[in-house]
């Protein structure tokens, strides 16, 4: 069985407070995006497969294609994902997963959250486990705070750790995406731990509301000036989307990934002599 995770954007990301257990109550606006992976799960068979696994433990033989992974693959969260469900669901069997990686790591797209919810899917859908959409988001929550975005994979406010959804209704497919992203890797962690909080804003969700035109004005994400400061390159290319005719530019999540947002079919050609990697969505 083979399916593709696909990514998302922050639509605004606002701090709202550091909380006791040392992680940030936060809101944003979750948007899927069609920039994607590929996962295929099959069941194994041995090493008299085509391609043998790079990794194995517990019944599961994991191996990773296209753009490099830097993790133990123990740590994968795909591997983290089967060994959930392996763990509470002993009628799976031992499984060859095998991963295509095409969205990148490190730029705030949340590819690998995505990699692992869409595992929870395919196990769930291959071995008929018949776990309802509440307990696979219950599950991706395990693994990491924006994986039950993913097994929703629609428009949504998120709050607390991002893991608290509520589906919005928001069209953006009559808009053109131009995603740069400069090879820049940004540590979630170390973008925290820098973090200041800015205090009261409006809330994203009615931002988001308001015609796109506005955005530019009051959708903001709090990660923008520390990120921006470390790495000003990353504030060059939202400054040129805008002078390029973006409606909306933003980084999302804690970055690295620089979007704009462009009235339809009119992307710019940007960038020509700098290694970015640029992703289009017409």
């Amino acid at each position: 069985m083979l399916v593709f995770p696909n990514c998302k954007i922050n639509l605004g990301l606002h701090i709202v407070r550091k909380r006791k257990d040392s992680y940030h109550d936060l809101e944003t606006v979750f948007y899927p995006l069609q920039i994607r992976d590929a996962l295929e799960i099959l069941e194994w068979k041995g090493p008299e497969q085509k391609q043998e696994a790079t990794y194995s433990i517990g019944g599961i033989h994991f191996s990773v294609s296209g753009s490099e992974i830097p993790v133990d693959a123990n740590e994968n969260l795909c591997v983290k994902a089967c060994q959930l469900l392996k763990r509470d669901f002993p009628q799976i069997l031992d499984i060859r997963l095998h991963l295509h990686k095409s969205i990148p790591i490190g730029a705030g797209l949340g590819g690998g959250s995505a990699d692992a919810a869409f595992t929870l899917c395919l196990l769930n859908e291959k071995f008929n486990l018949g776990i309802s959409l509440h307990d696979l988001q219950s599950y991706a929550s395990q693994i990491g705070s924006d994986c039950p975005f993913f097994i929703l994979n629609q428009p949504a406010y998120a709050r607390g750790r991002g893991e608290i959804l509520e589906k919005i209704e928001l069209d953006l497919s009559g808009y053109s995406f131009l995603l740069l992203y400069p090879r820049i890797s940004i540590s979630t962690a170390m973008a925290f731990s820098k973090l200041r909080l800015s205090g009261t804003v409006n809330s994203v969700k009615d931002i988001v509301q308001a015609p796109i035109e506005s955005w530019k004005d009051s959708l903001r994400n709090d990660f923008e000036p520390m990120v921006f400061n470390e790495f000003p390159e990353l504030l060059g290319i939202r400054e040129s989307l805008y002078q390029s005719g973006a409606i909306y530019a933003s980084m999302t999540g804690s970055g690295s990934a620089i979007y704009g947002i462009f009235k339809k079919n009119a992307l710019p050609d940007l960038f020509k002599d700098k290694e970015y990697l640029q992703m289009k969505i017409v």
